[in-house]
């Protein structure tokens, strides 16, 4: 009898990734976000039931961030939502160091539905395809995270990560803690980021006021408080010691920043990460 998957979150970094995987393997993936049919907004609950329908494995992110206010009443419902649908094994999607994360993981993992967590380090791809992807075209690379140091995790991995706890056994209440290799300042990256664009990069340490006040003016008031308040709380250094959670589930070591921001600049026109 075959198993159906479902990955919430299917447009985003890991979930496109993890569906990807999972249709690579020949598994049935419904893929579910705020566009697809049915959907799946986590603003709308009403929308729930049918998403969950008939889905026996489930990959959760949730959007903005699981520390944000009103997660973990979101999670809460989602669990019960899924126990009732007869979901038999998820796969969250967690971070490092954020107290209001670790708060949602607790919540799955205390529910009836068999969890795995998948609590992961900043990704590697945030310079590729996320909110610092323009810093080689810039030359600036702006954050509030002074001399910290961050082991940055392939999506890559992680995903591969996640679809071996989906479709295995022995990952239930289980959490993969998963890292690249090596520990990184944003200035040691600025210069990786330089060597593969072939022109400067430069890390400017920014204040957590200037800091809001940058993102505010792009994506709105919500977005730079959440994001603020995150940076107050994981740049302190607490997430900066690297940890082997991806060669234990597969047997191979993470892949290093370097390696991805040199795929990306190859499969780039430009012939730089983008």
């Amino acid at each position: 009898m075959s198993t159906n998957f479902a990955v919430i979150g299917a447009t985003g970094k890991t979930g496109r990734r993890v569906a990807e995987r999972l249709e690579a393997e020949g598994h049935a993936v419904r893929r579910l976000a705020r566009g697809t049919s049915p959907s799946f907004d986590w603003e709308h609950p009403e929308g729930w039931v049918p998403a969950l329908h008939g889905i026996d494995r489930l990959y959760v992110t949730y959007v903005p961030d699981l520390a944000a206010p009103g997660a973990d009443v979101a999670i809460t419902r989602l669990a019960q939502l899924a126990d009732e649908a007869g979901v038999q094994r998820i796969v969250l999607l967690s971070g490092r160091g954020e107290d209001g994360a670790r708060r949602c993981e607790d919540i799955l993992s205390a529910s009836n539905v068999p969890t795995t967590v998948v609590r992961a380090s900043w990704f590697a791809q945030n310079f590729t395809e996320g909110m610092l992807s323009d810093a080689a075209s810039t030359g600036v690379l702006a954050l509030p995270a002074g001399d910290v140091r961050e082991p940055f995790i392939d999506v890559d991995d992680l995903a591969a990560v996640a679809v071996e706890a989906l479709t295995s056994d022995g990952h239930a209440g289980l959490v993969h803690e998963v890292t690249g290799p090596e520990s990184l300042t944003f200035a040691e990256v600025a210069a990786i980021l330089s060597e593969v664009a072939g022109r400067e990069v430069v890390y400017v340490p920014m204040g957590f006021e200037e800091f809001h006040a940058a993102v505010a003016s792009e994506e709105g008031e919500a977005v730079a408080t959440l994001l603020t308040e995150l940076c107050r709380e994981v740049f302190d250094g607490r997430n900066a010691a690297p940890t082997d959670g991806v060669a234990r589930v597969l047997g191979r070591p993470a892949r290093r920043l370097r390696s991805v921001l040199t795929d990306a600049a190859a499969a780039t026109p430009a012939g730089r990460p983008a």
